[in-house]
């Protein structure tokens, strides 16, 4: 069999909610003193982007039709846990993962504190490389409002390679 590599693309966007008890989680971590992402799961746009970016490389659908909104199993799902389940199928499918990298696009928070422990958890969950880079909209349109936060994603699969 000759050996397959193939690329995929992830996006995810959440609005910002304004209940400070709902924390901001990126990445698998938690950042204090903000509020969480709305959405059904705990909102984390860094897994579900990287989650997106593997199911399409491997053709395997999106993630709303793995874990789908109106699926009450998955309310306040922990999305680093979702994730490592893609990247299970990923792998049951008969794909192993090169990597993946993902860029946040946000005014808040800053990234950079927390950088390694999102690239660890991320890295953990998939069983491969994740990059996360950090990109301020510098003030423009909703992100730049801070209004929501955006997460753009790629993710390289392959099989047949040694």
């Amino acid at each position: 069999m000759s050996p397959e590599i193939r690329v995929g693309q992830g996006f995810d966007v959440h609005r910002a909610g304004d209940d400070l008890a709902r924390p901001l989680v990126l990445g698998g971590c938690v950042f204090p003193g903000l509020p969480g992402l709305v959405g059904h799961s705990d909102g984390d746009a860094a897994a579900h982007a990287v989650a997106e970016a593997l199911l399409g490389a491997a053709g395997l659908g999106d993630i709303g039709q793995h874990f789908p909104d109106t699926d009450e199993r998955f309310r306040g799902a922990d999305s680093i846990d979702l994730l490592r389940r893609v990247a299970d199928e990923i792998r049951a499918a008969g794909w192993s993962v090169g990597n993946a990298d993902c860029s946040i696009v946000c005014e808040r928070p800053r990234l950079a504190p927390m950088r390694d422990e999102m690239q660890r958890r991320l890295s953990d969950a998939v069983g491969a490389p994740v990059s996360v880079k950090g990109r301020r909209p510098e003030g423009l349109g909703a992100l730049g409002r801070e209004e929501g936060i955006a997460v753009f994603a790629v993710a390289v699969l392959m099989r047949g390679v040694s």
